[in-house]
């Protein structure tokens, strides 16, 4: 098969990401690109992976990521579990993804830690705020953010790291997505910054329609899937 359309995808993100940082005062090299791979194709994830170098793949739903986890090329692939998680299923992806992003609640921080502990791995976890405060989105409340992030870092919980933090914004125009992104980045710095925690935080903000100002206001890893699967121009 042919994959130009993936070449072409690919080269033109991260264009967009190397000008959105730049434009923003932030280093380009310090923005993860991650491929969302809800919709893909598996010789389509295998191909950005092996031939173009995409190292990092994030997926929505844990059934799709059982269907398919042996056919993907995984030599040097980070894989992420990026969509809601409910609790009863965490236990069939606690040896299978390298970090879990969607932590959003104290019954499924004890989830994760009780299946860590029994495979002898420490998850890598990014706590998800509800940044838009949307009902039908799941996530912590900004005003609640910190107050958990103690919770998971208090050493209730020895199997799970934090590694930072995880949004998704309301629909916006690219005006509204910077003020989002923007203020939910000066939230977790603040936040890591009372945590005393002397590694990098890790930003994920911005998907496919918002990747371009998530990078202008500091995200360091972005999700993107359409923007890079799409077969027509976009």
């Amino acid at each position: 098969m042919e994959y130009t359309y993936l070449d072409n995808n690919l080269s033109r993100v991260r264009a967009d990401l190397k000008a959105a940082c730049e434009a923003g005062g932030y280093d380009p090299n310090g923005v993860t690109l991650m491929a969302a791979i809800k919709s893909a194709e598996v010789e389509e994830i295998n191909y950005l992976h092996t031939a173009l170098g995409v190292t990092h793949v994030g997926e929505n739903r844990v059934q799709q990521l059982l269907e398919r986890y042996d056919l993907l090329e995984r030599e040097g692939l980070s894989i992420h579990f990026i969509g809601t998680l409910q609790t009863n299923k965490v236990k069939y992806i606690i040896d299978k993804v390298d970090m879990i992003q969607s932590l959003d609640s104290e019954k499924l921080a004890r989830e994760i830690e009780r299946q860590a502990a029994k495979v002898g791995r420490v998850m890598d976890v990014l706590i998800e705020i509800n940044s838009g405060s949307e009902i039908s989105k799941g996530g912590v409340e900004p005003a609640d953010t910190e107050e958990f992030a103690r919770l998971v870092t208090s050493g209730a919980y020895p199997h799970i790291r934090l590694r930072g933090f995880m949004t998704m914004a309301p629909k916006s125009t690219d005006e509204e997505y910077r003020a989002i992104f923007s203020s939910t980045r000066a939230l977790c710095e603040g936040i890591w910054e009372r945590l005393g925690y002397g590694e990098p935080m890790v930003m994920s903000m911005g998907m496919s329609e918002s990747y371009i100002p998530a990078a202008e206001s500091g995200s360091t890893m972005v999700r993107v899937g359409r923007g890079l699967f799409v077969k027509e121009t976009v």
